[in-house]
């Protein structure tokens, strides 16, 4: 399962505020146990002193990483190292590397080159190579607010939705074509597709997608509100659970 996973969560600290702290624990619950939790640094330098304070409440370890020289990023060179130590160690079943720096690309590459489940995390200015390296990538301003602020409202088909107006998430508008297109590949001849196997699909094609990121926090209402698809329910021999198809309209 999900969350029996192991998970190695590795910090940068020069590119993530201290304020997300408790949203990224919660959400690598659900993933899995964090059996590393380390992050990278410079603790001599001042503008990272509010970590200090977080640190112990969350038992996490700061790693010291001086900078050597202007201009390289030493912290980025100590995490990639510790990165591919535990990945040698064969303890953790995956990674999950907090960060808004393209710099750490190759590395989620290499992670899921050796089969390593990669989740990574940053703000919405995080680089587009980084995101897709990924497994999963999830935006800090969602996590720290469910509703999505600094919206606009598209129309599509006379339907008003939702658009978050910040670079970087993939639009409301994309992700109705690409749901359209899945289903018509992975449907059967009546053109119902299994709703948890587009869901599936749509995060390895969109590592970013999270229903949260546009107000959600369950597939089905968000699939339901684009009002471009039928959605059906078939009961089990479980009365707590059914399994819904998903098709597109016609």
């Amino acid at each position: 399962m999900e969350k029996d996973k192991k998970i190695a969560v590795l910090i940068d600290a020069d590119n993530v505020s201290d304020k997300y702290i408790k949203y990224i624990i919660d959400e690598i619950s659900n993933h899995g146990t964090p059996t590393y939790k380390r992050i990278y640094g410079d603790w001599t330098k001042p503008q990272l002193a509010s970590w200090k304070n977080v640190l112990l409440n969350y038992s996490i370890s700061p790693i010291q990483q001086y900078s050597y020289t202007t201009g390289k990023n030493s912290t980025d060179a100590a995490l990639i190292i510790d990165a591919m130590d535990i990945l040698y160690s064969k303890n953790v079943d995956g990674f999950c590397i907090v960060s808004s720096d393209s710099d750490f690309t190759k590395l989620a590459a290499r992670l899921r080159e050796a089969g390593m489940y990669v989740i990574g995390m940053g703000e919405k200015k995080t680089p587009t190579p980084f995101i897709s390296a990924c497994e999963k990538f999830k935006y800090l301003e969602v996590l720290a607010s469910m509703s999505p602020k600094n919206t606009e409202t598209t129309t599509i088909k006379g339907v008003q939705i939702q658009e978050d107006s910040k670079l970087g998430m993939t639009s409301t508008e994309k992700l109705i074509e690409a749901i359209k297109t899945i289903i018509t590949e992975i449907s059967d001849e009546d053109g119902w597709a299994f709703l948890g196997e587009l869901g599936s699909t749509l995060n390895k094609r969109y590592p970013d997608f999270d229903t949260r990121n546009y107000g959600y926090t369950k597939l089905t209402p968000f699939v339901a509100s684009l009002n471009q698809f039928e959605i059906r329910s078939t009961k089990t021999s479980n009365p707590s659970i059914s399994l819904k198809y998903i098709r597109n309209k016609e």
